[in-house]
């Protein structure tokens, strides 16, 4: 078994090396700019679901998140209801590391999420320690937030594990008290 995950390591690797990577910077004449402490203060609704790898949509989600700022550090108080009537709360802790970047951690999150910013993009990368089947398994996301106006933001996230694709998730956000 640890040959067979070393093999998937060095094929991921390979593989992700081949690969072109867009960068947030890519995004830097996107308006309307993302602003983090002014988008994420206050209260957003998000509507979302999860596709596995062949498209099927395996769970649906509302969240409503309660945001607030100190400074350069910010709580993003996340509840999630699923369509089965579970709930889940995650609390971010997230600090501005620099002009454009950010670094986030909550309960659930391995290690520390980076972030970085450009123009109406925020990109975010990091490993999820995920219930399943009453195990742990840490999967990575790689997610992509694009701010549409000053209410309405888009969410893609892709989740995988060794570098093989899990599913997509897909949100949209609403901004409380905004016009479009």
């Amino acid at each position: 078994m640890k040959w067979l995950k070393s093999t998937l390591l060095a094929l991921t690797m390979l593989l992700t090396a081949c690969s072109t990577t867009v960068e947030p910077s890519y995004y830097a004449d996107q308006k309307p700019v993302l602003n983090m402490r002014e988008y994420f203060n206050g209260t957003l609704d998000a509507w979302g679901m999860f596709q596995d790898r062949s498209g099927k949509v395996v769970k649906r989600l509302t969240v409503v998140i309660d945001c607030k700022w100190e400074g350069d550090t910010g709580t993003l108080d996340e509840h999630f209801t699923y369509a089965d009537g579970t709930t889940q709360q995650r609390i971010w802790t997230i600090k501005k590391t620099g002009p454009n970047t950010f670094s986030g951690s909550a309960a659930d999150i391995v290690g520390t999420a980076i972030g970085h910013t450009g123009g109406n993009t925020l990109h975010w990368a990091y490993v999820l320690a995920l219930p399943v089947d009453g195990k742990i398994i840490n999967v990575t996301l790689d997610d992509w937030m694009i701010l549409m106006n000053n209410k309405i933001m888009l969410n893609h996230a892709v989740m995988s594990k060794y570098g093989i694709k899990l599913g997509d998730i897909t949100l949209s956000f609403s901004k409380r008290g905004q016009e479009k």
